[in-house]
């Protein structure tokens, strides 16, 4: 009996050029039935949606590549959630869904050929596509739902998953989604060549006992992410994201390590610590707005090392308003899926509260030659529910400018050192509403 199985023993070609879908999952099944890692040799596998079995054990050679088909008729649509909201939308590349004991390995890659979906959405320019065409119509709000784009994958309604060694570059949407799972170790992944809209790196979403480790993460959005659910209906979900743990990461580009915006079922018992942070468009991000609700809390960061980080510590409780604030006449004339993103929370419930947040040794500096805009502090929230129990200790951070506290009570500094070199430029206040 072997000890493992061969994709190309069930005919995969791997040129990049002959689907391999039918192949490759051929061989996951037969592994999954026989009690056998799956190997992926070297080669470049042009793949659709392919679903990992309870058990499943895959492993990437070195030098092996599942290439995303550009057909989006290869993702079969199945009940997932996006971006905070439950719909029907594209599976990822590589999914993991509703089995248990998953293993992921090697040093391979997932290439998600992201530049046609980049393309697909906002255009070659970064000013066209099907995005211009949502704007124009006042609907921003909706655009990321109605532009299908496939993650690179997904692990979804999990327990007990490890993924460790990866490569993911060039996602179409998002690359690493882990929503409603426990017990998760993400280690050693590299995250690269992803600058096009909405390619965030690692989300952890709804999800408990996590923890990302020794990751190096490159992006055009949030890095390292935490979320629990979008306004109506992640409050109608109601799953809180929890005992979370990232740390020894490498970040490298995007918008850092981030909670939010989606926050509904709430955020709490975080532990971020041992980062590094070069170039980044921002640090530690914390991130709502109005109509979100929940809570971030009893969150601990330490040892952090920034240099070039435009936002060292960005915490907006009201972000980008265009995205989040929904026109509509009248919600029951709307599609499904617009309904769905449309539900609110309660009225009374709105605003987020973030309260017990502790931050210490963190050194962040500016090259001698660095251009960008440079603010060290943007913690803001309402007047009507303000932030509590801050506390910054041991810190040393070099600025172009000092920022915002707005609506902070119990914020407490203690050894914290900020070298400013000029006033606010109010163009800083709004520098990621695009």
């Amino acid at each position: 009996m072997p000890l493992q199985l061969e994709v190309k023993d069930f005919g995969a070609i791997g040129d990049g050029i002959v689907k391999d879908t039918l192949a490759i999952q051929q061989a996951i099944d037969a592994g999954a039935e026989q009690g056998l890692p799956v190997v992926i040799s070297p080669g470049t596998y042009l793949v659709g949606s392919l679903f990992l079995k309870e058990g499943s054990k895959l492993r990437f050679a070195q030098g092996a590549t599942l290439l995303g088909s550009t057909d989006l008729s290869d993702y079969p649509e199945i009940p997932t959630r996006v971006a905070g909201v439950e719909m029907m939308w594209p599976a990822a590349v590589l999914n993991a869904i509703e089995v248990n004991n998953i293993e992921i390995s090697g040093h391979g890659k997932i290439d998600g050929q992201g530049s046609h979906w980049w393309d697909l959405y906002c255009g070659p320019d970064k000013e066209s596509g099907l995005r211009v065409d949502y704007d124009k119509k006042g609907l921003r709000w909706i655009a990321d739902y109605l532009v299908k784009r496939p993650r690179a994958c997904l692990i979804y309604k999990v327990e007990h998953v490890t993924i460790s060694d990866l490569t993911f570059e060039r996602a179409g949407f998002w690359n690493l989604q882990i929503t409603y799972a426990k017990h998760v170790l993400v280690s050693g992944l590299t995250i690269r060549d992803n600058h096009g809209p909405s390619t965030d790196g690692i989300d952890i979403d709804s999800s408990s006992h996590v923890r990302i480790t020794e990751c190096d993460v490159s992006c055009g959005d949030d890095c390292i992410v935490i979320k629990s659910g979008r306004d109506g209906d992640g409050y109608r979900v109601n799953k809180i994201a929890e005992h979370i743990e990232i740390d020894h990461c490498h970040i490298r580009s995007g918008y850092g390590v981030t909670l939010g915006s989606e926050v509904s079922g709430g955020i709490r018992d975080v532990y971020v610590h041992d980062i590094t942070f070069e170039n980044s468009d921002c640090g530690l991000r914390m991130k709502s707005s109005k109509e979100r609700g929940g809570f971030m809390e009893d969150v601990v960061v330490e040892n952090l090392q920034m240099r070039n980080v435009q936002f060292p510590f960005s915490w907006i409780m009201d972000w980008h308003n265009s995205y989040n604030r929904k026109l509509f006449d009248n919600i029951d004339e709307l599609p499904e899926d617009w309904q769905a993103v449309a539900r609110q929370v309660p009225e009374h419930l709105q605003m987020t509260k973030v309260r017990n947040i502790r931050i210490s040794h963190v050194n962040a500096t500016l090259d001698a030659d660095y251009a960008l805009p440079a603010r060290a502090f943007d913690l803001v929230a309402f007047p009507e529910k303000p932030m509590e129990n801050i506390s910054f200790s041991h810190c040393r951070i070099e600025a172009r400018e000092f920022g915002r506290i707005v609506a902070v009570n119990d914020l407490r500094f203690d050894d914290v050192v900020v070298s400013v070199a000029a006033e606010n430029d109010g163009s800083n206040d709004t520098f990621d509403n695009r």
